[in-house]
């Protein structure tokens, strides 16, 4: 496995100028005293004692009372009515009567659910034979559009968490727990055996691991430009692949918004994860003065996004394809900025992906009246999946 880094002095350069740096989950928020704040919450892989202190019940004008302090023995996360507040404005204006269920879910973590995909290149017929007995069925048992056999995700109705497994050097973890609307980028990128491919933003590597689930790419570029998560990335790639397998992974510490002109036309598939306003994560932010920084910062997201978005239309071979997501329900940072490049790209075409919204509708309540070449998932009860938001385009 290779690694690319950008020279220290550039990438100070680049995150004092631009902001462009991921920030931390909550979690690592707890562990590093702060840091920036363009990240998005990422669950898998973070230490008990940092979730512990990211779940404190905190006090003040800004918070709301909890309805119960304790779960299981655990503090209740607490609301950042700033955030909140914010989203209000913004939400109602443009979901409507859709914003009262998702606030709902949003705001209530007791509700929200985990999947578990299963790690094909270690997992047990014992695993599945458990989750079975617990209450959870298949995921996407219907004919997709693109549906490798090797992929399989089991979810349930009721929330809750499976348990983690650890990181144990030299042993490979059976199962990866995730937000089960992250595999829909995934699905719609349609990797194939033996493609090149890139993701962009790819930590703490989730996404990777279900790419890794569908297809043996003939490479696969993981960049991640903040330092720390990139450390969190690498380590989840050792918990998941084989050795074989890791030999054709490249990690790198990139700035994305220069992959297109450090690798052009060299990909088949590339995913941008980007990076987003988190509306799940910032909710319950646990700095005021953070939060409210976050939201004057949350404007410039969007130029960010098209810039990515450019890059990694630049890095595509002719005939290549590009998935962007988010994990927020903002319009500007969704559907503004794919339309954005639509109409400034005159090598870019969208590409439908109306087949696969419909297919996976049973499982995910999806916005009704988007382009056929996108898709936005709301959380809602007994379906609290997302927010995610998914739209693919093809080059020329």
């Amino acid at each position: 496995m290779w690694r690319l880094r950008a020279p220290a002095r550039l990438r100070r350069q680049l995150a004092a100028s631009s902001g462009l740096r991921r920030g931390p989950s909550l979690a690592q928020e707890q562990v590093r005293g702060g840091g920036r704040a363009w990240g998005r919450r990422k669950r898998q892989g973070q230490p008990v004692s940092s979730r512990a202190a990211a779940a404190r019940v905190f006090h003040g004008d800004f918070f709301l009372p909890p309805s119960k302090l304790k779960s299981e023995g655990k503090p209740q996360k607490q609301i950042c009515q700033v955030v909140l507040d914010h989203f209000e404005k913004q939400y109602m204006k443009e979901l409507g009567e859709a914003w009262s269920t998702v606030r709902e879910v949003l705001t209530s973590p007791l509700c929200w659910q985990y999947a578990v995909l299963l790690n094909k290149f270690s997992c047990s017929s014992d695993l599945e034979n458990n989750l079975h007995l617990k209450g959870y069925h298949r995921l996407f048992q219907e004919t997709l559009p693109y549906l490798p056999g090797s992929l399989k995700c089991y979810i349930s109705r009721t929330p809750g968490r499976f348990p983690a497994q650890k990181h144990q050097i030299g042993k490979l973890k059976e199962y990866y727990l995730l937000n089960a609307a992250s595999l829909l980028p995934v699905l719609a990128l349609e990797i194939k055996d033996g493609e090149r491919v890139l993701d962009m933003c790819a930590a703490p590597g989730g996404k990777s691991i279900a790419m890794l689930q569908c297809a043996w790419p003939g490479h696969l570029h993981c960049n991640e430009y903040d330092s720390l998560r990139s450390s969190w990335l690498k380590q989840t790639l050792e918990s998941f692949i084989p050795q074989p397998l890791m030999n054709v992974i490249t990690l790198s510490e990139l700035d994305g918004r220069h992959i297109g002109d450090l690798h052009p036309d060299l990909y088949d598939k590339v995913l941008l994860d980007a990076p987003c306003s988190n509306d799940k994560g910032w909710l319950f932010s646990s700095d005021i003065q953070q939060a409210t920084i976050r939201l004057i910062q949350r404007k410039a997201l969007s130029a960010l996004q098209v810039q990515l978005l450019r890059s990694a239309i630049k890095t595509l071979c002719p005939g290549g394809s590009v998935v962007y997501s988010t994990c927020t329900l903002s319009k500007a940072e969704n559907s503004d900025v794919i339309s954005h490049i639509l109409n400034s790209c005159s090598n870019i075409l969208p590409v439908d992906i109306s087949e696969l919204a419909n297919v996976v509708s049973d499982e995910f309540t999806l916005v009704a009246g988007v382009q056929p070449h996108e898709l936005l998932v709301l959380p809602a009860r007994g379906k609290a999946w997302g927010p995610m938001y998914v739209a693919k385009l093809k080059k020329i």
